[in-house]
């Protein structure tokens, strides 16, 4: 009588593993691909209750289930994830264990201020947690970032730091050594004015070599952007300067002041970096916008007075335009 309960107990046993196999391997019940968000910390009950009210699965058990059939030391790992529609158990199940999550991206475009890419932080989404207050221009590198829903925010600002950190330190090794740049420090003061004076990469090495020429010959740099950020500060405002703003005397401005700016401008990108670093040798010591979004450069005083003149003759007609 026991051998036979056994006996019948152990055929239930088998017929209960061949169906679980069989539902772990079937198309799942939902008929539209779905976005889940696994916190941290979940254990496999409760992940399988969440899939279970996705309609990913169709009875919260089945996922330990799977698990301790399909063995295997990897955990299932929180995060993001995109579910295929009709995915199966088995299919979800390696999705989860191999953290295929859905990757985000923050893209931080090269001239912001440190201000603007900690807005850009703070309201980019599926990121957690506070952002620094403030930081100093020049320690954050525009790049592309990737990240995940859950992430924090001061995790990723330390990344930014990081990347400018390893930049700053690739530019200032591959450096001419001529160049007038005693520190890391002052190299990443010149690359943000680079930065905000060109958007061209064709002219940024070109550029640099102007403010080289002109640290060389102790020639003020005047510099437009550097006087703008004198007096409205890193929230990154844009506008005409005024003949006030011109004589009005900030540790930025460099028409009042001789050599660099008391700090980086912005944060300039690799690209200026390694043009402050390796600049154009020319005998530049002027350029001005020539009409196209490049500028026109000049040798000499009078050459550039001539360039200038132009400039404001497009400005003048392009004022004139209806």
């Amino acid at each position: 009588m026991l051998l036979g309960a056994l006996v019948f107990a152990g055929a239930l046993f088998a017929v209960g593993l061949r169906w679980v196999e069989t539902e772990i391997d079937r198309p799942g019940p939902t008929t539209i691909a779905k976005v889940i968000y696994i916190p941290r910390g979940l254990g496999s009950d409760a992940i399988g209750q969440q899939l279970m009210d996705e309609d990913l699965i169709e009875k919260p058990w089945l996922l330990m289930a799977a698990q301790q059939l399909r063995r295997d030391p990897r955990a299932l790992r929180a995060g993001e994830y995109e579910i295929a529609a009709g995915a199966s158990l088995a299919a979800i199940l390696e999705q989860l264990r191999a953290g295929r999550t859905i990757v985000r991206r923050l893209t931080v475009p090269e001239g912001l201020t440190s201000s603007q890419i900690l807005d850009l932080i703070r309201t980019a989404d599926g990121l957690e947690g506070a952002a620094p207050a403030t930081l100093p221009e020049g320690s954050l590198l525009p790049e592309t970032y990737h990240y995940q829903k859950g992430d924090r925010r001061a995790d990723l600002v330390k990344r930014l730091q990081t990347a400018m950190t390893a930049a700053i330190a690739e530019a200032w090794s591959n450096r001419t050594l001529s160049v007038p740049l005693r520190t890391p420090e002052e190299l990443v003061v010149l690359a943000s004015i680079v930065e905000k004076e060109t958007g061209l990469a064709a002219e940024r090495e070109r550029v640099a070599g102007v403010f080289i020429n002109r640290l060389r010959k102790n020639m003020r740099l005047q510099s437009d952007p550097t006087v703008l950020y004198g007096v409205v500060g890193g929230a990154g405002a844009t506008r005409s300067l005024t003949r006030t703003d011109l004589d009005t005397d900030t540790p930025w401005n460099t028409y009042t002041r001789a050599g660099l700016p008391a700090s980086p401008i912005t944060n300039p990108g690799r690209a200026a970096l390694m043009a402050a670093a390796k600049p154009l040798t020319t005998d530049d010591f002027y350029f001005v916008a020539d009409g196209t979004g490049g500028h026109a450069f000049a040798k000499t005083l009078d050459e550039h007075n001539r360039n200038v003149a132009k400039w404001r003759q497009i400005e003048r007609a392009r004022a004139s335009r209806p």
